[in-house]
């Protein structure tokens, strides 16, 4: 038997590759452009939501971080807001590298929804997580000292390559666990995710813009010793290489592996449903 045909008796596709990466190509772009083609109030909402929810995992990282001084059980906690995130829908701006640049390949949407995506989901999320980071500084004046020490070690780095490194990995991360979670419909398997990559985000001290940004403006409200233009500067570098981590590092090979499903769907050579219907 030729490698040729052992490839198509693994798969029943019309592609000589395995039925897996049929599916991957087709439930990515099928979620992709569902989020892509939402319109400005779901897209603002499920954005400042997902805000909200990394707020409440952030509450439970504080609360466990001064119980324990353990950055690992303090990230575990963290993964509450991850999971919040899947069981509420919302979005968090790291979530939106691979699913939307799959659809946009197929031809289902266009770099200027993505665009239009990553903006307002970065913004929204931190405006909900500010509104939620005031909360637990008001309510809880107890965790100020926590927060002032988590927020001054996102932004003190001993390094630019180390910093440049801990945001490569962080969005690297937080994209692969979407990926993770979306081939899965076990809601127990995408807890276990969300929990890990707490761990891993958390425990390692990563850097994420997002979420590290909410810790730091709950700081700042709370007094701690970090000024505006030094955000900025710790902020806008962060982004950039979550971006490039989760776009590289994740979402480029995963685009290799798959492009010629891709490139047949955005010619029109096979539809969404039809790819769906020979894996089913």
């Amino acid at each position: 038997m030729t490698q040729r045909q052992q490839r198509r008796r693994l798969g029943g596709n019309d592609f000589d590759m395995e039925d897996a990466l049929v599916d991957e190509a087709a439930t990515t772009v099928t979620e992709g452009a569902k989020r892509l083609n939402r319109k400005w109030p779901e897209l603002i909402i499920t954005g400042f939501f997902g805000g909200v929810d990394i707020g409440l995992g952030i509450l439970a990282m504080i609360l466990v971080k001064q119980a324990t001084d353990s950055d690992i059980l303090a990230g575990m906690a963290f993964g509450i807001g991850l999971l919040a995130l899947k069981l509420a829908h919302s979005e968090l701006f790291t979530e939106e590298f691979l699913l939307p640049i799959n659809a946009v390949i197929a031809g289902q949407a266009s770099w200027l929804q993505v665009v239009r995506l990553w903006v307002v989901t970065l913004v929204t999320n931190l405006l909900g997580g500010l509104a939620f980071g005031w909360l637990i500084v008001l309510g809880l004046p107890d965790y100020h000292s926590t927060l002032a020490d988590m927020a001054i070690g996102y932004t003190d780095q001993s390094s630019p390559i180390v910093m440049i490194a801990l945001a490569l990995l962080a969005g690297a991360t937080i994209t692969l666990a979407t990926r993770m979670q979306q081939g899965t419909t076990n809601d127990v398997v995408k807890a276990i995710v969300c929990m890990s990559t707490g761990l891993l985000v958390i425990g390692a001290g990563m850097l994420h813009g997002a979420i590290n940004a909410i810790v730091i403006f709950a700081a700042m409200l709370a007094g701690a010793d970090i000024s505006i233009p030094e955000f900025l500067q710790w902020f806008w570098i962060v982004i950039v290489f979550n971006i490039l981590g989760g776009l590289i590092v994740i979402t480029l090979p995963r685009v290799i592996r798959t492009h010629r499903v891709l490139s047949a769907v955005r010619r029109g050579e096979i539809s969404l449903e039809e790819l769906q219907e020979q894996i089913a």
